[in-house]
């Protein structure tokens, strides 16, 4: 948190003041980002697209310039603890994705108190649907499609890319997910104890079937899963469990444990004011450019 007032203050500083009451950290950061130069290289085709089954709603990013076909796709789920976000807040990350050189997907989806699990996995899933039957029309390779996200994010990628019954659920292919990018991500959290976490998974009749790390399988798509030693809101065993547990069973996956990163600066490291504070972005890019052949 105290990360986040510090964009405040330097939302201030650039002449932003003005709308910090009405601005949600993640949003300060794009705009501070655009400020500074992350605005370029990068456009948005796509705004607040309708998809799925209950209103949700989605943006499109790409590399700016003459839209070229066969694009790489990540799709980026933002993180919020399951209560809140947006993802309009969250173009500091799609830009910088883009302009690696991705056609970059980021949906909204319901948050609690208004639904429970598993309705944003539900969500979730409804998005890569729409991703298969769309990017191409954006210039995305439907064909080569990763999940990257942060915090509650990165668990919808997790369970996403390991319990296959929320894809088929919808009628799409698991085998679509050809890659996934966890930051932060809760995926060996029970018992329950926080409150959002008890919150978001409240009612469940076996606990285990929320967990990540139930699901881990030998065959599963290549998952790197970032997480950082200053953490205190998702503790870095979540990433060490499920990395080992994969492991054992012979599954894709690598893990990268950054020294003093909060939570919350693993993923402002992927703005231009932030981006010296970790290798988020490069980390992610080599491992997307490595598996998205």
């Amino acid at each position: 948190m105290r990360r986040w007032l510090i964009l405040a203050a330097l939302a201030l500083f650039v002449g932003l003041g003005a709308v910090i009451t009405f601005t949600s950290p993640p949003a300060l950061l794009s705009l501070l980002d655009r400020a500074m130069g992350g605005g370029s290289g990068a456009s948005r085709p796509g705004s607040a697209i309708a998809f799925g089954t209950k209103g949700q709603t989605l943006d499109v990013w790409r590399p700016a310039g003459e839209p070229t076909a066969n694009r790489r796709v990540v799709i980026f789920f933002y993180g919020g603890g399951w209560v809140k976000g947006d993802r309009a807040a969250y173009a500091f990350a799609a830009r910088a994705l883009a302009r690696e050189g991705f056609v970059v997907v980021v949906p909204d989806y319901r948050k609690v108190p208004g639904i429970r699990f598993p309705a944003f996995l539900q969500d979730g899933a409804e998005a890569v649907k729409w991703v298969r039957d769309h990017v191409a029309g954006f210039g995305g390779d439907p064909a080569r499609v990763a999940l990257m996200g942060h915090s509650a994010g990165a668990y919808t990628v997790a369970m996403l890319a390991l319990d296959k019954k929320w894809l088929e659920a919808e009628g799409v292919d698991p085998g679509i997910v050809k890659a996934g990018v966890g930051l932060s991500g809760p995926y060996d959290f029970f018992p329950f104890t926080s409150k959002r976490s008890i919150d978001a998974m409240q009612g469940v009749a076996d606990p285990q079937m929320t967990q990540p790390l139930h699901f881990a399988r030998k065959d599963a798509p290549p998952l790197l899963l970032i997480t950082s030693t200053a953490d205190v809101t998702v503790r870095p065993k979540n990433a060490i469990n499920l990395h080992a547990r994969l492991k054992a069973l012979g599954g894709p996956v690598e893990i990268k444990n950054y020294p003093g990163l909060t939570h919350e600066e693993v993923v402002m490291a992927l703005s231009r004011p932030f981006r010296g504070k970790g290798p988020t972005l490069a980390d992610s890019v080599k491992f997307l450019n490595g598996t998205l052949r």
